[in-house]
Order: structure tokens, then sequence, then C-alpha cells
């Protein structure tokens, strides 16, 4: 069973902890015990140096000199904070020892001296510091002092600081994992207000957004991310209405004519002639009807497709599509470079055909008989720039800014005669704003039309 995020947290944040605080802990206890076996090796190395400067040779032998040192209580207790000395030969014999060892003797190591560092040994099943001395005469070693002193108070303050230790670890771990759960709460409240809110936002009201957090932190950023997405869903449903609607507009119009036309012919018998007008007539609704519904594909993949924008020569893009334009009585193109050098932009080179096609195409289509097209490629400072003009009737100035509406005509009897769907321009303009192409057009009556396109300055070198 997966656990909700905020225990799963919890547990991270604790497991984590725990691990440095076990760590703590076992530090303060090896800072303990160094610090307790330092004071009993600094206590040991002092009684040490004390006695060491009480030893001499008597008859040969190794002999304590003050016997009365030996009445101190610390060398006749062997309960509290005992002193315990004893003297031996180079093989560990014992030659003297103070009254508090008894019939005991002390740990002996053969070759072992330091004055500074004990080590630890059992005597009669007490737990004692032992320091081991060499001593010597004319740099010959004659025996060793050993000096040791109870360790058992010391032990039990470590062993008592253990048990705290143990005691206090899974209190602390139980007291991290609660708080860590409350913290965890309160730190995913935003997400959590975030996905009820998120969760409220349907079909009819996305256009709804999540407030914005006050702080500059990740969750912002979340809602920034959501919010994103429900606008770029708002703007995809958008869209899709339109196109639902634009194609129900445009595709009833033909399929009306059509109907009304095969209602008419088969009222009653016609003509050979008349059959032939109807079904001529009705083709051409037919061609209507495919060119509109190549039309709304081509948007709708538009609409869908992500360029892949690269360097291309402009100037020979535009001289392939000006060769490749079917033209129609006596219009003409004609391509006029006026760069000296191959013009490279950042592009599209299968979008940019079909924009340059789609403008070449509406200028023959709406521009006067025996007048020619021009395609214009220069260069102004750090912008290439194409001009398609005509020589047509031109546009009214009110309609210009309709020009990329779908399905948008000029609403004039010489224009309804010229047939099309009014999807090309909307095309272009999706087109070009996917490849960062700025258009305008600029048109006068009776004086014709120019389409220009400002390329975005290329990357190349």
């Amino acid at each position: 069973m997966t656990l909700p995020y905020k225990i799963r947290l919890s547990l991270y944040l604790t497991f984590a902890t725990s691990l440095i605080v076990l760590l703590a802990f076992i530090f303060i206890y090896m800072v303990a015990n160094w610090t307790l076996v330092s004071a009993v090796d600094r206590d040991l190395t002092r009684e040490t140096k004390i006695h060491e400067d009480q030893i001499s040779i008597v008859d040969g032998e190794l002999r304590f000199l003050h016997k009365d040192e030996w009445e101190e209580a610390e060398h006749k207790e062997t309960q509290f904070h005992p002193i315990f000395i004893e003297i031996v030969d180079t093989d560990g014999k014992q030659l003297d020892k103070s009254p508090n060892l008894g019939k005991l003797h002390l740990g002996f190591k053969k070759g072992h001296t330091s004055a500074t560092v004990g080590f630890m040994q059992l005597l009669n099943d007490q737990e004692v510091r032992q320091m081991q001395i060499a001593l010597t005469n004319n740099s010959r070693i004659e025996g060793y002092l050993l000096v040791a002193t109870s360790f058992e108070q010391s032990r039990k303050l470590l062993s008592n600081l253990k048990s705290i230790l143990i005691v206090l670890y899974p209190i602390i771990l139980l007291s991290l994992f609660l708080t860590m759960r409350y913290l965890a709460g309160k730190s995913i409240e935003p997400v959590v207000k975030t996905t009820a809110l998120t969760n409220l936002i349907s079909q009819k009201n996305l256009n709804q957004r999540i407030p914005l957090s006050e702080n500059n932190d990740e969750l912002k950023q979340l809602t920034v991310a959501i919010n994103g997405l429900l606008e770029r869903l708002e703007q995809a449903m958008k869209r899709e209405q339109e196109f639902t609607s634009y194609a129900s507009h445009e595709l009833r119009t033909p399929l009306a004519v059509l109907k009304g036309s095969f209602e008419v012919l088969i009222r009653k018998s016609r003509t050979q002639e008349e059959y032939v007008a109807k079904i001529q007539s009705g083709l051409i609704e037919i061609n209507k009807l495919n060119e509109i519904i190549d039309q709304l594909l081509d948007l709708a993949r538009v609409e869908l497709e992500v360029c892949d924008v690269h360097e291309i020569d402009l100037g020979s893009i535009v001289e392939e599509v000006v060769d490749s334009v079917v033209i129609d009585g006596q219009r003409k193109v004609t391509f006029v470079n006026e760069t000296s050098h191959p013009t490279y932009v950042s592009s599209n080179e299968k979008s940019l055909i079909i924009i340059l096609t789609n403008l070449i195409q509406n200028a023959l289509k709406y521009s006067l008989p025996r007048t020619t097209v021009t395609v214009l490629l220069l260069q102004t400072n750090a912008e290439t720039i194409l001009d398609v003009i005509d020589e047509g009737t031109g546009i009214k100035k009110e309609s210009l800014p309709k020009l990329f509406d779908p399905f948008f005509r000029e609403n004039s009897a010489e224009f309804r005669r010229i047939p099309g769907s009014g999807l090309g321009l909307s095309i272009v303009k999706k087109l070009c704003d996917q490849l960062g192409i700025t258009i305008s057009i600029d048109s006068q009556l009776g004086r014709g039309t120019t389409v220009r396109l400002i390329f975005p300055p290329s990357t190349q070198s």
C-alpha cells in the first residue's frame, strides 16, 4: 500500500535526522569516554612522577624509601578512588607494593613504558586504569613502576550516559516523526489547496486561474506552470470550437446548394441539357467543398504542428515557389532580388513554401488582367524583407484588420465572384506567428495591395 506523500516525507526526514542524531550521540559518548580516560591518565601521570622520585636502589634492589607514604588513605583504600602501586623487576617479579594491593598483583607488560598513556586491566574482577614506566640506573632498566587506579566510577558514569542516550533515542525519533509530520502537512498545504482549486476547473470554466502565492518559490513556479497549462488548454478548446463553427458554417452552404439542386432536379423529368447543367453546377459545389475541406485540414495541421526552424536560403525558396505557381490568363509573376549575395533566414522550408504559395495565388486571384505580380526581396540594416505586390483593385481600409480572420472575405460583388474559402490568409498568419515572421498588409483602392514579410535575424555568422 502506498503511503500518503505527507507520511513518506515525514519518514524520509525522520530517517535522515535520526542518522544525524545517532552520529551525534556516538560522538557525545566517545567525547565523554575520552574525557574520563584523559582525566584518569593525568592523575596517574602525576602519581607516577611523584613516586618515581621516591624510588632508589638499596642493596642492589629497588626500594620505596618513604614507607610512610603507604599510610596515606589512597594507598590503603580499595573501594573509593584507590591508588595501587607496585614495583617489579625486569621480569615482572614483585619487589614492593602498596598495602591496598594485599596479595594481588598488577598486570605487567614486558618492555612497555609510558608516562602519559595508560591501559585497562582487571584487578580482582575490578576494572582499573594502569600506567607502567621503566626505572633506570645509568641508562639501564632496573625494573618498572606500576601505578593503577580504579576505573569503576568512570565506567559507571559512561554506562549511565549510554543508558540515557539509548532511552532518549527512540523518544527523540518519535518526537521527530510527529514534528516532521506536522511540518510536512503545513508545507504541502499550498499544494493541497492548488489541487483542490485545479479539480474545480472543468471545460465550462477553463478561464479560471489559480491564485499565485506571495513567495517567489517552487510552489509559485508550479502554480505558474499549471496556469500556463490551463491557458493552453483554453486556447485549444477555443480553436476547436472555432474550427467546428467555421467548418459547419462553410460546409453548410455548398451542401444546401447541392441539396436544393437535386431536389429541383427530381421533381419532374428534365431534358438532357438541364440534367447536365445541374450536374455541372453540383460538381462546382463539390469542388468548393473539397477546397474548403483541404483548407480546414491545413489550418488544423498548422495549429498542431511544431515547426523545425533552421537556416535556409530565402532567395532560392522564393525562386522555386515563383516557378511552381500555375498562372491563369495573361497575368505573370516576377521575382526581383535586390540582394547581391545569398540571403539566409531562420525559418522552415515547408511552412515558408505554403506561406509564399498562398500569398502569390491570392495576389494573382485578386489582381487585374494583364498585370504583373512582383515578389521583391531586399535587406535594410539587419532586416530581411519580402514583399508580394499586386496591381489589383485593393481592399477597403476598414477590412484590413479582418483579413487574417478565418473565412473572412471582402463583402462586395466583385470579390464574391472570385472562388475561395477565406482560409488562405488565416493559415499564412498562423505559420508566420510560429516562425516569428512579422506580416503586414498595405492596400489602396484602385492601386493594389502589398503584403510584407519581415524575417527575424539569422543566427548564422
